[in-house]
């Protein structure tokens, strides 16, 4: 066989190429901070959004023992009936509008999730709408799949919460998708049941389909969650993506759903079979018993990142110059930065170089969140301690340097 000529230019897909960028943005500070910890340095992470809680024994327990009795063969594409009842029980208690197991779809995360169903819905040069700041990881996906994005701005002086009027001016004959999330990533905004409801309506009206990624849905404080599914009066163009990552720290697990009109789910079934083909057997078995066994641990994890919350946003509120948000949900908070360095990146650069504490920029998510840095809760609160003396030493050594 001859050897391959490294001269010769082998051509790649579009998509690669479409993909083909050094890491976002958002992350960049995240991967400094990681080689300088690899290097031994002394660095304080509160950059990440993995929850460093172990998942519960019972749920390794059960994985295990279906494990060990042959649960480790292929399954359906739309996911076991077992995990998709458990689903559907849980979106029922959750909304007026029961649910049934044909509506579900399984999948290995809500990435997948999303790219699935967005992939369902959207062909190339199809117009979608989302709300900035999103989660960084829509863009890629909306870059695979050639999606023109329109975006509604939900901005810090109405707590992140986007506005029914710019969604209405927003969609256009050309909208396909409305695509929303709530809670939400990176802003912990809950949005109220009256836009929910009135966005759903709308959109019904106009023909566009409206996704809701509600992946921190069991990780909300003061204001209790409101699922789409819930607030819409009409269900069939109405899509809910949620997961087991955040609420059960079952991040590697990978294990994501979708609840969809019936016509969907049918054809999410058939991209999954010829995509992912099923989720391991016993990782659905142990998600289907967290779901039905859930109540205590769900709630041991929100009252520890609640108090996380609490402890990290009194601190911030002495620091002089800078704005804390305070989130309704999920585990990050969204600080102001502006008024010490105008933009969020060099904030974040100088931060990690003068105290080693890694935050992300809130600018790398969206043009709302400029002039922010998002600080992670996924951190022992004898960590977040350090990390908030080092942000505050920071800030008075900036204060000091100008007087």
């Amino acid at each position: 066989m001859s050897e391959f000529n490294n001269k010769q230019k082998m051509p790649f897909s579009k998509l690669a190429q479409r993909l083909n960028s050094e890491s976002g943005e958002a992350w960049q500070v995240h991967e400094r901070a990681l080689k300088m910890k690899r290097r031994g340095q002394d660095v304080v992470l509160l950059s990440i959004g993995d929850p460093d809680f172990q998942t519960p024994a019972p749920i390794i327990d059960n994985a295990v023992s279906h494990m060990r009795v042959g649960r480790t063969h292929y399954s359906p594409a739309l996911g076991e009936l077992n995990l998709r009842r458990a689903v559907a029980d849980y979106e029922t208690r959750a909304s007026p509008n029961p649910c049934d197991a044909e509506q579900v779809s399984i999948y290995p995360g809500v990435t997948a999730a999303i790219f699935s169903v967005m992939s369902c819905l959207l062909d190339a040069g199809d117009e979608i709408i989302i709300v900035d700041p999103p989660y960084v990881g829509y863009g890629p996906i909306m870059q695979a799949l050639e999606a023109k994005v329109k975006t509604v701005m939900a901005l810090p002086e109405n707590g992140f919460e986007p506005q029914l009027d710019d969604f209405i001016r927003a969609i256009s004959d050309k909208t396909k998708v409305v695509f929303i999330n709530t809670p939400g990533n990176p802003t912990g905004a809950i949005i109220p049941r009256s836009t929910l409801r009135s966005l759903s309506r709308h959109c019904h009206e106009r023909g566009v389909w409206l996704v809701c990624d509600e992946v921190y849905s069991m990780l909300t404080y003061e204001k209790p969650h409101v699922s789409l599914r819930s607030a819409a009066q009409r269900l069939d163009n109405v899509v809910v993506i949620d997961g087991l990552s955040k609420s059960h720290a079952m991040s590697g697990w990978r294990m994501g759903w979708v609840v969809a009109p019936v016509g969907l789910t049918a054809h999410l079934g058939r991209f999954a079979a010829m995509s992912m083909f099923g989720c391991p057997q016993f990782i659905q078995d142990a998600a289907a018993f967290a779901l039905n066994n859930d109540e205590y641990y769900v709630k041991e994890m929100r009252d520890q990142y609640r108090k996380r919350r609490d402890l990290v946003c009194a601190r911030l509120d002495a620091m002089p110059r800078l704005k804390c948000l305070r989130p309704q949900s999920g585990m990050f908070v969204m600080v102001e930065v502006s008024g010490i360095y105008e933009d969020d990146r060099v904030f974040a650069q100088k931060l990690l170089e003068a105290e080693k504490l890694s935050v992300l920029p809130g600018s790398a998510f969206g043009d709302s969140a400029r002039g922010h840095i998002r600080l992670s809760l996924v951190q022992p609160e004898n960590v977040l301690v350090e990390g908030c003396k080092r942000l505050q030493r920071f800030v008075n050594a900036v204060a000091q340097a100008e007087s």
